[in-house]
């Protein structure tokens, strides 16, 4: 399945069959190579939020696990986003900018391998979220971020979606060194990327967003 370019689809989350996170995104490319996804800043985008309203890195893992949850819509308030899906890989990469637009870094975001679907009127891909990341300066230094919330998590196997935390690190550690030897994607491309102007910023999330997950 290969999605046309400028399409709007939406990138999701899944958590133990529920829904974590969604955000639109329009194809930039999809080849061979993977998919590329730009994510525009003030997106409409939703999130995951227990009863009180709050989000799963607000509060102890031990006092997110409710019964009672519900996808709180809003915009994402972060940068403008290049998202790299590496074909069959178990992770993503993320190209970061600053205020002015200028490239600030690589976001190793590892994760299951996303598993594309297809409604005719709106499309998709759904991954989980390995809450383990990588984050690779521009001269390709790098450093674990939330390791500590992946290893809290983990003490909690009966409600946590990794099962196998060897295989997540191993598969960092793999990303790491494409990164630290400059290779593809790691190797200045996109960088640069600059979106069509004619991209609008979706301001609602598309009809189907939250239609159940393929995972």
């Amino acid at each position: 399945m290969r999605f046309e370019v400028g399409r709007l689809v939406v990138h999701r989350n899944v958590r133990r069959g529920r829904i974590g996170w969604v955000r639109p995104a329009r194809v930039v490319s999809d080849d061979e190579r993977g998919l590329l996804l730009w994510v525009a800043e003030g997106s409409a985008v939703a999130g995951e939020v227990n009863a009180a309203g709050l989000g799963m890195r607000a509060v102890p893992f031990a006092q997110w696990l409710t019964p009672t949850f519900q996808l709180k819509q809003g915009r994402w308030n972060g940068p403008p986003l290049l998202k790299f899906l590496p074909a069959g890989a178990a992770h993503s990469v993320w190209w970061f900018r600053d205020a002015q637009g200028r490239f600030t870094g690589w976001y190793v975001n590892l994760e299951e391998t996303g598993v594309r679907w297809d409604d005719g009127g709106l499309a998709g891909i759904d991954i989980i979220d390995q809450d383990l990341d990588v984050w690779v300066r521009p001269d390709r230094s790098w450093e674990w971020k939330d390791e500590g919330e992946f290893v809290e998590r983990l003490a909690f196997p009966e409600h946590y979606w990794v099962t196998d935390e060897a295989a997540v690190r191993a598969e960092g550690k793999r990303v790491i060194a494409l990164a630290e030897a400059g290779e593809f994607p790691f190797d200045g491309t996109w960088c640069d990327f600059t979106p069509p102007p004619e991209w609008e910023t979706p301001q609602w999330l598309p009809a189907g967003w939250d239609r159940p997950p393929v995972r």
